[in-house]
């Protein structure tokens, strides 16, 4: 028998799905290696939005020195879509799926994707990183970045929060400067 908690629960999870099928959010697409910017063009092509933040990486060969514009997040293009629409994504030769759980995509969280976006629009320094759980957290209060919340790291003089997105498992390290950062309270 199933108590009042539990069919309320089954009653709201329909609705939440209802929603996500129609609601466009922001989805993770896992991609084949190297493969990003094939994605993106193809994305391009079936009118969906999509994010592919990239970061310049300069690499000397015997012969000369080559700037080559590298994806922030290796394996991964976000897609901005409604779960119904999900088909034009994943049928895409080079798309393995959509990140997520027990089968069914999990949406990444809005204001996130949205201050990420603008901020790494904007071709600020941000280099990928090792995906960091632990140290000092702090706060983005000021710039690009304005909202997020990271882990503090010195690099030589320059202040850097590494912001980490858990559902893919992956950070990215940008500058701030010392006034734009404040102490997460514990």
């Amino acid at each position: 028998m199933q108590s009042a908690a539990q069919r309320t629960e089954w009653a709201v999870y329909p609705l939440q799905m209802q929603m996500a099928m129609i609601q466009p959010r922001w989805y993770a697409a896992y991609t084949c290696a190297n493969h990003e910017k094939r994605v993106a063009a193809e994305l391009g092509v079936r009118d969906v939005e999509h994010f592919l933040p990239l970061y310049s990486s300069t690499r000397r060969w015997k012969d000369r020195r080559v700037t080559l514009d590298l994806p922030l997040f290796p394996g991964y293009v976000f897609v901005r879509l409604a779960l119904s629409d999900r088909q034009r994504v994943v049928q895409i030769p080079s798309v393995v799926r959509l990140v997520g759980f027990g089968g069914l995509p999990s949406a990444l969280p809005d204001m996130e994707m949205e201050i990420m976006r603008s901020g790494l629009c904007q071709r600020l320094r941000a280099e990928p990183h090792p995906f960091l759980t632990v140290g000092r957290r702090v706060h983005v209060t000021g710039g690009p970045f304005a909202g997020l919340e990271g882990v503090l790291k010195r690099r030589k003089s320059n202040l850097r929060v590494v912001v980490s997105l858990e559902l893919i498992q992956r950070s990215v390290a940008v500058d701030v400067d010392a006034a734009d950062v404040r102490p997460v309270a514990a």
